[in-house]
């Protein structure tokens, strides 16, 4: 019988673990199949198009043309020129759209797209492009930040009970150092006292309860069993008085249903979504250290392929990156490895939006002290007329 309960146990612990995960790997797995549709999408409207020669582009190669040949004018003169005459100029004129819209090119502005950084080096120029990332943006900036949503739930988690965990262990090195050993068996005694009162704050146990009665206790041996029987079955049907669901009484009744049992709690699990941001309690001051920390292993590893890039444009590029600033003065000549930075760059964007979060609720409680304090401060002290 054991060796095939452990079996058992082993197939219901897989199945727990996997429906738990389940609304988690499903947020994160439709994130990437939008992002992949995109890539497909775009690659092939934007990339096959056409790029006709305008007259317009006829004249930008005489005036260049032109400029160059009276290249003995005066240098400032020669610059404002050279300047006008570039400002007039089309991106379209000297790009191939196919060396740009590539798959991982068009994957990577899809991801610029649905996580709202947008840069501005990559953009639709076809009408029916225009169109569709539109509406692409307005089903994938919402299914991006439930993706937010879901993921800081679990960072969130992962942080307070580290934070937890880091105090208690701070809390007992302090108690080990102060502690000596008067303080400690006054410690001891204190807490077995505690302990003591508390034990009769705590509900005791219907036996505990009937030997205290003294009516019980005078009682001769034979009627104090009478009663202590009829009490426990009392207190029994107490506990089984609440009515049954007309679900449960389904799966008891008929075992096919009781798959039903596994989807409700899926169910539950989609419905804690953003509940664990709101109990996270962490120190703004440590967000902000993870943040850095963050940042700087990124900003070390992506000069690697980015060669243009130190380790400051780095570090700024990625904050602009996870911040969803996104100016675009900092261009990518490879696009296809950050790529394979996707997960870092959800993370990174869970972390700022918690720090953000924490940072929201210390300044709504620094408001409401600030409005308190105003308003005791201007409130009018009642007088008391007499009658």
């Amino acid at each position: 019988m054991a060796s095939t309960s452990q079996p058992l146990r082993g197939k219901r612990a897989c199945k727990k673990i996997f429906w738990a995960v389940f609304p988690h790997a499903c947020f994160i797995l439709s994130l990437v199949i939008y992002a992949f549709l995109g890539a497909l999408m775009f690659s092939h409207i934007e990339g096959n198009r056409k790029v006709n020669l305008s007259e317009e582009y006829r004249k930008f190669l005489q005036n260049l043309w032109y400029i160059s040949r009276n290249l003995s004018e005066n240098e400032e003169i020669f610059k404002e020129k050279i300047h006008a005459l570039l400002n007039t100029a089309e991106r379209d004129w000297f790009v191939n759209p196919k060396d740009i819209w590539t798959f991982f090119g068009s994957l990577f502005f899809c991801c610029t797209v649905f996580t709202t950084v947008g840069y501005g080096n990559t953009y639709p120029v076809t009408r029916i492009g225009k169109y569709l990332c539109m509406l692409y943006a307005l089903f994938g900036i919402p299914l991006m930040f439930l993706v937010l949503t879901d993921m800081g739930d679990i960072l969130a988690t992962v942080l307070s009970k580290s934070y937890n965990e880091f105090r208690k262990l701070q809390s007992k090195i302090l108690a080990s150092k102060l502690c000596s050993g008067s303080t400690c068996n006054k410690g001891d005694e204190l807490k077995s006292s505690t302990q003591s009162k508390v034990g009769i704050n705590e509900s005791l146990t219907i036996m505990e309860v009937l030997k205290s009665q003294p009516g019980v206790k005078r009682k001769p041996t034979k009627y104090r069993n009478a009663e202590i029987f009829e009490m426990l079955i009392a207190r029994e049907n107490e506990h089984t008085k609440p009515a049954r669901n007309k679900s449960i009484e389904r799966w008891s009744s008929c075992p096919e249903l009781a798959r039903g049992k596994t989807m409700s709690r899926v169910i539950e699990n989609f419905d804690k979504i953003g509940k664990q941001l709101e109990k996270l309690d962490v120190p703004i001051v440590l967000m902000v250290l993870v943040i850095f920390v963050y940042i700087s292993c990124a900003a070390a590893i992506l000069p690697n392929w980015e060669t243009r890039l130190d380790f400051q444009e780095a570090f700024y590029f990625c904050f602009i990156t996870l911040t969803t600033i996104g100016f675009g003065d900092t261009q990518l000549e490879h696009p296809k490895f950050f790529l394979f930075f996707s997960l870092y760059i959800i993370i990174g964007m869970e972390i700022v939006f918690i720090a953000f979060k924490l940072g929201q609720d210390r300044l709504i409680g620094l408001y409401k002290k600030v409005i308190s304090f105003c308003g005791e401060k201007k409130m009018p002290s009642k007088k008391v007329y007499p009658k």
